[in-house]
């Protein structure tokens, strides 16, 4: 096939040999698969911010550490040179991510290096040697149902106790390869110290895994492993090592926010028309 243009710089200069096909394109990136001398990998080249159709990016930044405070500045006031380093930190992430997720044991392709704004990595097979299938595209047997829930929400312990959130995983960024689950896609990763929505985050992807592979096996749609994993981490408790139960008491004393704003509202205005009443008063008298 006809080199992309974003990979012929990788040709150039003997990353990879050949582009053999494509393999997926998406919002943020478009994805092939590549020669390498002997090993077939594949290569993943971002797309441009004019090009992406990401959304919400500025919740998903939050608490990203910039690099230096001239990038932070820069990035602050959204200058060409601050979007060009926010631009670069948005594809940094997901290689860090993958190198930082792979040390601590999580299920994530092997990362084979970042050239010229393309991430080369591992290209994720089946048991014939395909590219795996995602989750999202496959049949399942309730036990089979059961023991990938088991696995992936190993992952997305062992990814918490790294400080990190996928914060977009769902049954279609989950790939299954001869010995399991594989998670892919973290441009978008979250710090699970960092952000505040760090913890809706986590349910969110939780919730996904666990409402697909409900359908399987529905007794999953009764576990709250999300809450239970969060609620030891706010305590410091949760370890890669943690065995969770699935159960999950909320606190009934804890404060519900949204009540509280709407309260708030409430009064604000229900003050705001009694100081315009005693000011039509005034101008009477």
């Amino acid at each position: 096939m006809k080199t992309p243009q974003g990979l012929q710089a990788l040709i150039d200069d003997g990353v990879i040999d050949e582009v053999l096909r494509p393999l997926k394109s998406g919002k943020e990136a478009a994805v092939y698969v590549v020669r390498s001398g002997h090993d077939v990998r594949c290569a993943k080249v971002y797309k441009d911010m004019a090009q992406r159709s990401f959304q919400q990016r500025v919740q998903y930044q939050e608490g990203r550490k910039v690099r230096g405070s001239r990038e932070a500045r820069a990035i602050g006031k959204a200058s060409k040179y601050g979007r060009r380093q926010q631009e670069q930190a948005w594809k940094n992430t997901e290689v860090e991510a993958l190198y930082q997720l792979r040390d601590a044991g999580v299920r994530v392709p092997e990362p084979h290096g970042y050239f010229h704004g393309v991430l080369v990595m591992e290209l994720v097979t089946d048991a014939e040697g395909f590219s795996a299938p995602r989750l999202g595209e496959v049949e399942l047997e309730p036990e089979q149902a059961r023991q990938f829930h088991r696995v992936l929400v190993r992952q997305v312990v062992l990814m918490l106790c790294s400080g990190l959130i996928h914060g977009d995983l769902s049954p279609y960024n989950v790939l299954v390869g001869p010995d399991g689950p594989v998670v892919i896609d973290f441009p978008q990763v979250v710090s699970a110290a960092g952000n505040n929505a760090a913890r809706t985050m986590l349910l969110r992807d939780v919730n996904n895994l666990t409402a697909y592979l409900g359908r399987w096996a529905p007794e999953l749609l009764e576990t709250w492993f999300g809450e239970e994993m969060w609620a030891l981490f706010e305590a410091g408790e949760l370890t890669p090592d943690t065995q969770l139960s699935g159960t999950f008491q909320p606190d009934e004393r804890a404060v519900d926010l949204d009540s509280v704003r709407d309260a708030i509202n409430e009064a604000r205005q229900e003050a705001l028309i009694r100081q315009q009443g005693r000011e039509a008063a005034e101008e009477e008298d």
